[in-house]
């Protein structure tokens, strides 16, 4: 049905916070299994992308900012500039930080939080490993520090309070058209999960060199009622590695060929039919032409 009445909202919602207080169990909790996209290599002009969530009403636009946050509080100016532009080009911040963290008030990058121009979500994970006191405690400490922050209680691991946090961020989404294709599948990106799941299992499965000499492009993509036919080529620099990635009696391709197959119907939801051959192209990471029909620029 048309919804030509009701708004629509869009905007990027940057996650920040320190190593491993629990940013991707949020955002797996956060989005489950509704996620159009979830990569870490899809290379945007304002940041790398995370995960789109689409919606007849919305569109949210994930994105993680890992490491910026070192625990000695040494911010280097580079990271300064990245955690700069995490805070700037966000429509909504989420903070995220654990019940144990005990925050400097002197700390130069949450002065910056606090300075932000965005709505902030102050969200603390894991009070699943702790109590009503030490929640309350930790709350009033971070009331100090970032009095303008809504302050969320979670257990990302539990599921608990993740849909509240969901809710206070489609509340404050700005009106915005999508900025991506709302159908986020499209042909292009279906091509390039189905790349990124082989290559995932040449760098699981080989060693040394072979997984950074590796290229797969995608030379067919057909979908048809219950099946998708994916021919894909995988490409090595010399022939020793074209040995290397069969292996004895084709035995290590078929591997690569049968789990990504495995992976591809699940991402699908459909069964698929995987051919996979290994061919090569002598030095091409030094050829221009080469690189660019990968992709690269």
């Amino acid at each position: 049905m048309p919804t030509h009445n009701m708004e629509h909202r869009a905007g990027y919602v940057n996650i920040i916070g320190r190593p491993n207080v629990g940013k991707s169990t949020l955002m797996n909790a956060m989005v489950g299994e509704k996620l159009s996209i979830i990569t870490s290599r899809a290379q945007t002009t304002r940041h790398r992308i995370h995960g789109i969530l689409n919606a007849p009403g919305y569109q949210i636009i994930f994105s993680d900012t890992p490491g910026i946050l070192e625990p000695g509080y040494k911010l280097q100016e580079s990271m300064l500039k990245a955690a700069r532009s995490a805070l700037t080009d966000a429509d909504v911040l989420i903070y995220l930080t654990e019940i144990g963290e005990k925050p400097d008030p002197e700390d130069a990058f949450l002065m910056k939080v606090g300075k932000a121009k965005v709505p902030i979500l102050l969200v603390i994970n894991k009070i699943d490993l702790s109590n009503q006191e030490q929640v309350e405690e930790c709350m009033k400490r971070w009331q100090e520090i970032l009095p303008e922050a809504e302050k969320i209680p979670i257990s990302a691991l539990e599921n608990f309070n993740v849909d509240l946090v969901f809710k206070r961020i489609l509340h404050y989404l700005p009106e915005s058209p999508a900025y991506y294709p709302k159908d986020s599948l499209t042909d292009k990106s279906e091509r390039f999960f189905a790349g990124e799941m082989i290559r995932e299992k040449i760098l699981l499965y080989y060693k040394q060199e072979i997984p950074y000499a590796v290229e797969v492009e995608i030379e067919s993509f057909k979908e048809e009622q219950k099946l998708i036919r994916i021919s894909a080529a995988i490409y090595v620099e010399r022939e020793s590695q074209k040995g290397i990635l069969i292996g004895s009696a084709g035995k290590a391709l078929k591997k690569v060929g049968r789990e990504s197959r495995l992976d591809m119907e699940a991402f699908f939801r459909k069964k698929v039919f995987l051919e996979l051959r290994v061919k090569v192209k002598k030095d091409w990471r030094n050829n221009e032409r080469f690189i660019k029909q990968f992709g690269y620029h």
